[in-house]
């Protein structure tokens, strides 16, 4: 399993977020380790008050556990993954909290620790913590058989696609693959030997070079939002001035801003509106199905969940009655016989337990193999309508270039333009 993990403060928010059902098929709150509390937020609210009695403010541990694409794993694998980490980084015995998410056809979990010593209310130190929950990942992937990312075979190698938090999140707020964004940079960036090379590339491909108020160069998208070009590059600053040389020649931020909103017409933008609603039309059958799957699993899993919590309170009731009561119930007392009777409704107990454990797994597995097939056709269809925003941003920022002064259209006779199809007197 891949981990990745941080200390944190924040106790609601990070309650909300992992209860949030906006973004998740399905949640499950697997444990709750040594809480009065029987639900999660209450739970962490518990961590946040033990807090109070100390000067540390990121008083949790959070931590997300992600097994391979192709694995559906169980239950009982995220807790032994759990127990893995807390022993390695000395959180053994702490409160703890695990959570389950399932989303796009995938399963991953959430664990959160209280870092504030139950005896001494210290801080725990967690020092290089990184390095451990690498070691425990390559046991993790090693012990399932499963295939070794780059990353943990040859420790050291990053992948140069890896990404930051920051990149990520402005590539899906743009609602473009972050790997094509890079790519963009990287061509554009390959295909040049000097700035106005460089910009003109960049301009094929609908961003505008810029001068960064503190990131050096910069370039723009066709909605204003920056991007730095040594972080999308892949390159650092100075190797990015080497080439690009001053920027003193090139347009503000707020001069490049204001020029591509000029230069945007509103034809251009209801081009891009119409593709938009067009898009999410077309997207509204898979969004449907998709509701519908939901909703049918979230039953069938209420439905088992009923089913056992009835069973386990008749298996209860049965262990129970075998327990004799008055004087014969003393009598077993004296002979051992009682003694005997309970250490068997333990027995049964634990295995009616592991028992419900694995028709919850089941269920789950077969689930996981409808949603991906629907997540199959979901992926498909994104990718169609990624490929067709790219080829309008490009057709928009042609016909920008066209309309502007630096760069204006090739001479053509009208017979020409009327072979083409092309009208100019666009307004």
């Amino acid at each position: 399993m891949i981990l990745k993990a941080s200390h944190r403060g924040g106790a609601k928010a990070l309650a909300d977020h992992l209860m949030n059902e906006r973004d998740n098929d399905h949640i499950s709150c697997l444990e709750l380790r040594d809480f009065s509390s029987d639900d999660l937020h209450g739970a962490l609210a518990e961590m946040h008050a033990i807090s109070k009695a100390t000067k540390c403010r990121k008083f949790m541990f959070s931590l997300s556990l992600n097994p391979p694409q192709d694995h559906v794993a169980s239950e009982q694998e995220f807790l032994d993954a759990a127990d893995r980490v807390e022993k390695s980084l000395g959180l053994e015995g702490q409160p703890r909290a695990i959570v389950t998410h399932e989303k796009e056809g995938r399963r991953h979990a959430h664990v959160v620790w209280s870092r504030i010593g139950v005896e001494d209310l210290k801080a725990i130190h967690m020092g290089r913590y990184k390095l451990a929950l690498r070691d425990v990942s390559r046991d993790l992937f090693l012990d399932h058989g499963w295939e070794l990312p780059d990353g943990l075979a040859t420790y050291g190698y990053k992948n140069p696609l890896n990404f930051t938090l920051e990149e990520w999140q402005q590539a899906k707020r743009k609602g473009l693959d972050p790997r094509e964004i890079r790519q963009v940079f990287q061509q554009a960036w390959a295909g040049s030997d000097t700035q106005q090379g460089f910009r003109n590339a960049l301009e094929e491909r609908g961003y505008f070079l810029a001068r960064g108020d503190r990131r050096g160069f910069v370039a723009l998208d066709i909605d204003g939002k920056p991007h730095s070009i040594a972080k999308w590059t892949g390159l650092k600053s100075r190797e990015v001035r080497a080439k690009l040389e001053s920027s003193e020649d090139l347009p503000s931020v707020s001069e490049a801003t204001s020029t591509i909103r000029t230069k945007v017409t509103t034809q251009m933008q209801g081009y891009i509106a119409q593709a938009t609603e067009r898009q999410a039309k077309d997207m509204e059958p898979l969004n449907d199905a998709h509701a519908e799957l939901k909703q049918m699993h979230r039953e069938e899993r209420q439905k088992l969940q009923a089913g056992q919590e009835k069973r386990w309170v008749r298996e209860t009731r049965l262990r129970s009655d075998r327990l004799n009561t008055g004087l014969r119930g003393m009598f077993d007392r004296l002979t051992g016989a009682h003694q005997a009777i309970r250490k068997r409704n333990e027995q049964e107990a634990l295995q009616a337990a592991r028992r419900d454990q694995k028709q919850r797994d089941f269920m789950i597995r077969e689930q996981m193999k409808e949603r991906r097939q629907l997540q199959v056709q979901i992926d498909r269809k994104k990718q169609g309508h990624r490929k067709e925003r790219q080829i309008l941003a490009t057709n928009i920022s042609g016909m920008m270039r066209m309309h502007s002064p630096d760069h204006p259209p090739p001479h053509r006779s009208p017979t020409q333009d009327r072979q083409r199809g092309i009208d100019f007197d666009i307004t």
